[in-house]
């Protein structure tokens, strides 16, 4: 329904276990390599547990699609079964051929036939059993006896169980601990942490086809609060946000539309974490101002009295704004009154001349009203325009003030800066005066078209691609190896070389450029703007 709206080609946030969402956190990392390992390289059991939505079945799905050639595997993903049933399932899954009638014992020497076959093939074969807390104790004992079949150098069978947090109580049971000693390699799967949750939420949204930011940070931190990390309460949330933002035609989601969303799956009613400290405090002021009238009216002061006196009356009288500062989520822009009303009142200063006057403020330089062009001014002061069509993602991720050009309701054209932004609010100036203006409000009025200005490294700002030489093409390698935390190479460092182009990919990559190993002006801004260069004025401030 909403995948068009926000330019996916499907829907990202699906609970069903597909291998291609897959978000390897370090510990699904490591619980991935370890159980491909187990599987490859070793026998016995391996046990993975995890709390109700952390990801396993997503886990094991993907390692089934990673496993080599040669390895058979039987997946049992109902095991409330008997011991009888459960041997029977293991023959089916490995098509071992079976009488019409068999016993238990008939069971085992048809699958050990079976799996000294394969091990005479060169094959390895797994059993692995989800939802392995639901095993009874008859079955784990079969389970047990299962490895049992070996040869002189290695088990035939390499056992996983893949259950809740109730399995490792199960397994740690006296009457089981001939099982438990036999479990070689053990891992627990934790829920994410905040900026594991943010990075899986892009990473879904990156598989889905998604060319510009959607969730605002303040969403991403909410949708991490509500969920505590844990991937299939974050897909549900996210899910339905992402239909309300499509009811409302809203193309990007806040932490408020998020708390929505988990309110209508939860059925209760969240609020902002500010506003719970605010009530903690509104609370303290009403037990303070009760403490110091009973000690009037008993004509007395309690040992408490001047403590109270002294930090009631402050948080009481702040104001919301000044209340909010001090929290999770707080505008640090007061939102003004409506952007018609603005654009109305100031039309006369919203024409080219005024914001270039401004933006050339906060870049230190003078732009000089009926001189020439201003981009030529730009470039006789060290600076470079660049003009064109974007989305909120993209002037984030170039962190720098921007000329906006936006349509009134009167369809009336006006230019002004936007010299900062938070997660939902923007500092706009026109002439001498400064707005706070929420994003949903300029969203009505801008279509995309943004101008802005920075330092390129050389005077002509050149694209830079393989072969080129010079000092820019060394800055571009210092500043990759710095962002990655690399030791700059002295050798050679000014050559535009392979080594250069793969890291210049890299960046691409994971800033969602296009691809193609050549540092034109897009990447060089955003390379710049990443390492934060002095002196340098940024439209994110935190």
């Amino acid at each position: 329904m909403y995948t068009s709206f926000f330019g996916l080609s499907e829907k990202p946030f699906s609970i069903t276990p597909d291998p291609r969402y897959l978000y390897l956190s370090e510990r699904h990392a490591d619980a991935m390599a370890h159980l491909l390992y187990g599987i490859t390289e070793s026998g016995g059991f391996i046990q993975l547990t995890g709390e109700v939505g952390t990801g396993k079945t997503t886990l094991v799905r993907s390692l089934l699609e990673q496993l080599p050639e040669n390895v058979d595997v039987a997946l049992i993903v109902n095991p409330r079964l008997g011991p009888g049933d459960f041997l029977e399932t293991i023959c089916q899954e490995l098509h071992v051929s079976l009488a019409k009638k068999h016993s238990e014992k008939d069971l085992v020497d048809a699958l050990n036939k079976h799996l000294l076959q394969a091990y005479a093939d060169g094959r390895r074969v797994v059993l692995m059993v989800d939802e392995a807390q639901n095993l009874s104790a008859d079955v784990l004992e079969q389970v047990r006896l299962l490895t049992n079949l070996e040869t002189t150098k290695q088990k035939l069978l390499q056992i996983i169980l893949v259950g809740q947090p109730e399995l490792r109580e199960l397994l740690s049971r006296n009457d089981l601990r001939q099982l438990a000693q036999r479990i070689t390699s053990r891992f627990h799967l934790q829920p994410l942490d905040r900026n594991e949750s943010a990075a899986y939420l892009q990473h879904r949204l990156a598989i889905a086809g998604a060319t510009s930011e959607i969730f605002l940070p303040s969403a991403r931190r909410e949708i991490f609060r509500l969920s505590g990390g844990v991937p299939r309460l974050i897909n549900v949330i996210a899910d339905r946000a992402l239909l309300g933002a499509y009811t409302r035609e809203l193309t990007t989601i806040n932490s408020a539309l998020v708390r929505e969303a988990a309110a209508e799956i939860q059925g209760r009613l969240y609020k902002p974490v500010w506003l719970r400290w605010t009530a903690g405090v509104l609370m303290l002021g009403a037990t303070a101002a009760l403490a110091m009238g009973v000690g009037h009216l008993l004509g007395q002061r309690t040992p408490m009295t001047p403590d109270i006196r002294s930090v009631s009356p402050t948080p009481v009288s702040q104001p919301e704004n000044q209340i909010a500062s001090a929290v999770d989520e707080p505008p640090p822009l007061q939102v003004s009154e409506s952007l018609q009303s603005i654009l109305q009142k100031n039309a006369a200063e919203t024409g080219t001349d005024s914001a270039f006057t401004t933006l050339f403020e906060l870049w230190n330089g003078t732009y000089r009203a009926g001189d020439t062009a201003a981009c030529q001014q730009a470039v006789e002061q060290g600076l470079q325009c660049v003009y064109q069509r974007g989305s909120w993602a993209q002037l984030r991720q170039h962190n720098r003030p921007v000329i906006l050009t936006l349509l009134d309701e009167q369809g009336l054209e006006h230019n002004l800066v936007m010299s900062s932004l938070d997660d939902e609010v923007a500092e706009l100036r026109i002439g001498v005066n400064t707005f706070g203006v929420s994003m949903e409000a300029i969203a009505r009025f801008w279509f995309g078209d943004y101008l802005l200005i920075w330092r390129p490294v050389s005077n002509d700002n050149r694209t830079l691609s393989l072969g080129m030489t010079g000092t820019d093409v060394r800055w571009l390698r210092e500043s990759l190896d710095k962002l990655n935390g690399y030791p700059t190479a002295m050798l050679d460092s000014d050559l535009f070389d392979q080594e250069l182009q793969q890291l210049v990919r890299e960046f691409q990559r994971k800033n969602r450029l296009r691809i193609d190993g050549i540092a034109g002006t897009q990447t060089l801004i955003t390379l710049a703007s990443a390492n934060r260069q002095p002196g340098t004025p940024v439209l994110i401030r935190n």
